[in-house]
C-alpha cells in the first residue's frame, strides 16, 4: 500500500504516507489498511491529509542568506555545516529552526519536523535551497524535483585529474549493502541516478575543479558518482579521504594547502517556476570562503609552477 500510493502525484514522501497509515488515515475498501496490504485491481483507496499539527519547534535565531522571497517561497543560501532539519543528534540550531525565526507562515506538507522543506543539502555542502511557505507552493515545487524540472548544478573540488571536457554518469545509487547510513552504486537494486559534469579547471597538483548538473536527487548522489569514479570529493571523510590520509598528503604538510573542514561541495545554481505564477526563476550564490580558499591555494601553486617552468 505504502508504495502503491507513494507511486501516485500525491506530493508526500513514503515515510509520510506510512505514518498515515498508522494513524487510521488511509481506507480500503471502506475498511482500515495497512503498509504491507497488497493493493488488488478494483481497491478502492481513501486517504485523508489531515492540516498539519502546529509545529512543537522552538524558533531559533540561525545564520543564513535570505537571497529571495515573496509570499509563497524563500530561496535561501545555506551556509556550510549547518543541518536542515531536526533529527537524530540535532535537535535544535537547524535551518528550520531558523526560517521559523524568521517567518511563522510555512508549509505543512513535510510534516512537524521539517516545516516549508522540499528539499534537502547534506550538513556539509553549501549552497541554495528553495522553501515553501504554503501547501500550494509546496506541492507545485515537488511536482518538479520529482518531473527533473528543477535545475540544479553545483560546484565541486575533486581528487585527481579528470579525463575529458564532459562526461555523463549514469548508475544507479541505492543503500550500501552493509553501512546502512550510507549509499552505494547498486547496479541490481538501485534508483536511476544521472549526473552529468563540466572541467572548469585542472590543476596538476592531482586536483579537478568541476561544474555538475543532477537529473535526478538521490541521497549523496554526487559524492557516491564521483567517489566510484576514483575522483572523491575532496574533504569527504564518508565516500573519500579522512582527515588522517589527507595530513599525510605532501602539499598540506608543506602549507600551501589548507586541511579542508568539510567535503568541497557547493550548489551554486538553482533554477524553477514559481509555484504560483509560472515564471522560470534563476538564483546563483557565489563559492563559500573555505572552497575559494582551496581553490586560491591550488592556483597560486599552478602560477608558482608556471613560473619555475
Amino acid at each position: 500500500m505504502d508504495l502503491f500510493l507513494a507511486s501516485r502525484s500525491l506530493d508526500i514522501s513514503r515515510s509520510r504516507i506510512q505514518e498515515l497509515i498508522r494513524k487510521g488515515a488511509v481506507e480500503v475498501n471502506q475498511g482500515p489498511s495497512w503498509a504491507s496490504y497488497k493493493t488488488r485491481a478494483g481497491d478502492h483507496i481513501r486517504i485523508t491529509i489531515p492540516p498539519p499539527s502546529p509545529s512543537s519547534l522552538e524558533p531559533e535565531p540561525v545564520a543564513f542568506e535570505i537571497i529571495h522571497e515573496d509570499d509563497s517561497i524563500l530561496v535561501v543560501n545555506k551556509p556550510p555545516g549547518l543541518v536542515v532539519h531536526p533529527a537524530a543528534g540535532h535537535a535544535t540550531g537547524t535551518l528550520v529552526h531558523g526560517l521559523l525565526w524568521h517567518c511563522s507562515g510555512l508549509s505543512g506538507i513535510g510534516g512537524v519536523a521539517r516545516p516549508g522543506i522540499v528539499h534537502r543539502l547534506d550538513k556539509d555542502t553549501s549552497g541554495l535551497m528553495v522553501v515553501a511557505k504554503n501547501d500550494q507552493a509546496h506541492a507545485g515545487l515537488a511536482r518538479q524535483f520529482k518531473s527533473g524540472e528543477v535545475r540544479k548544478e553545483y560546484q565541486a573540488l575533486v581528487h585527481g585529474k579528470m579525463r575529458g571536457r564532459k562526461g555523463k554518469i549514469d548508475l544507479p545509487i541505492g543503500r550500501h549493502p552493509t553501512k546502512r547510513k550510507e549509499m552505494a552504486v547498486a547496479l541490481n537494486r538501485g534508483k536511476v541516478a544521472i549526473t552529468i559534469w563540466w572541467l572548469m579547471e585542472r590543476f596538476e597538483s592531482g586536483f579537478s575543479l568541476v561544474a555538475v548538473s543532477i537529473k535526478t536527487g538521490r541521497t549523496h548522489q554526487i559524492r557516491v558518482h564521483f567517489s566510484n569514479m576514483r575522483h572523491p570529493v575532496v574533504g569527504d571523510q564518508v565516500y573519500g579521504y579522512g582527515k588522517n590520509w589527507w595530513k599525510g598528503h605532501p602539499l598540506w604538510k608543506k602549507g600551501p594547502l589548507p586541511l579542508p573542514q568539510r567535503q568541497m561541495l557547493h550548489a551554486g545554481s538553482l533554477g524553477f517556476c514559481h509555484p504560483e505564477t509560472g515564471r522560470f526563476m534563476t538564483f546563483e550564490a557565489a563559492i563559500p570562503g573555505d572552497m575559494e580558499e582551496m581553490i586560491g591555494s591550488l592556483r597560486s601553486m599552478e602560477s608558482r609552477n608556471e613560473g619555475l617552468r
